[in-house]
C-alpha cells in the first residue's frame, strides 16, 4: 500500500524517556531532603492530584507540599532538582536514532499528555522537541484530542508508539486501519500483566523502542489490524 503521507507520533514517558528512573531519582533526592516520611506524603499528593487531573503535574505537587509544610527550609532544593534534571540522561539507547530513522517515511511528531511547564521543559531539555523540530503537542488526555492531532498533522495514515496499551487502544477504537499502533514493553504500565490483558494487543509489540530501527514501513503497515 503506497501512503503519500504517513505521521509517526511518539510518547514521551516511558515511550523515549525512562521516566521510571527519573521517579526513582526524585524519590531518593525527596529522602535525602525532606525525609522519608514526608516523601511519601509528596507521593500520596501528587497521586492525588493525578487523580483530579488526569496526568502526573509533579510541580503542582510541590505547590500543594508547600502549603502544608511552608517552612521547610529544603523545598527550593527540590523545586531545582526538578527543572534542572538532566533528562537527556534518561532517553532510552537508540531513541533519537529511531526518531530519525521513521523521518524518512513521514513526520515525527511528540504526542504526550502532562502539564504546561514541567512536561515541555522536560522534552525540551531532553533533546526530543530538537528531535522533532519543535513538532510538540501536550494534552491533558491525548487520546480525546485526535481531532486536534489530525488538524494540525493531517495524514493518511498514522503510526502511534506509546508504552500504555489503554491509549493505543483507544486511538485505535476511532482511527482503525488508518493507524499502526506500536506498543514498546518498557516501564512499570507496559509490564503490569493486569493492565495489560484489560486491552487488545497492539498491532506490534517490542521489547524497547530501539527494536524500531530493524522494522521499515512496509513491515509495519503490514502488521496493522482494522480494530
Amino acid at each position: 500500500m503506497a501512503l503519500k503521507n504517513v505521521v509517526f507520533l511518539f510518547d514521551v514517558d516511558n515511550t523515549l524517556l525512562d521516566n521510571d528512573r527519573i521517579t526513582a531519582d526524585l524519590k531518593r533526592h525527596l529522602d535525602r531532603e525532606v525525609g522519608h516520611e514526608r516523601q511519601q506524603r509528596y507521593w500520596a499528593i501528587l497521586e492525588q492530584l493525578r487523580t483530579e487531573l488526569g496526568y502526573v503535574d509533579y510541580l503542582g505537587a510541590l505547590q500543594r507540599y508547600r502549603i502544608q509544610y511552608p517552612h521547610d527550609p529544603h523545598l527550593l532544593t527540590v523545586s531545582h532538582f526538578l527543572v534542572d534534571y538532566p533528562f537527556a540522561n534518561c532517553l532510552f539507547p537508540n531513541a533519537l536514532d529511531v526518531v530519525e530513522h521513521v523521518t524518512r517515511w513521514g513526520q515525527a511528531v511528540i504526542l504526550s499528555d502532562g502539564d504546561v511547564v514541567f512536561q515541555p521543559r522536560k522534552i525540551e531539555r531532553s533533546g526530543l522537541s530538537e528531535a522533532v523540530e519543535g513538532k510538540v503537542l501536550i494534552y491533558v488526555h491525548k487520546e480525546q484530542e485526535l481531532d486536534d492531532v489530525e488538524q494540525r498533522y493531517p495524514a493518511e495514515h498514522y503510526v502511534l508508539v506509546d508504552d500504555k496499551l489503554r491509549i493505543l487502544a483507544a486511538v485505535k477504537k476511532v482511527w482503525g486501519s488508518r493507524v499502526s499502533t506500536v506498543f514498546p514493553q518498557q516501564g512499570h504500565y507496559a509490564r503490569d500483566p493486569q493492565a495489560s490483558a484489560s486491552y487488545p494487543a497492539a498491532d506490534v509489540s517490542i521489547e524497547r523502542i530501539g527494536d524500531l530501527l530493524t522494522y521499515d514501513l512496509s513491515s509495519l503497515l503490514a502488521a496493522t489490524r482494522a480494530t
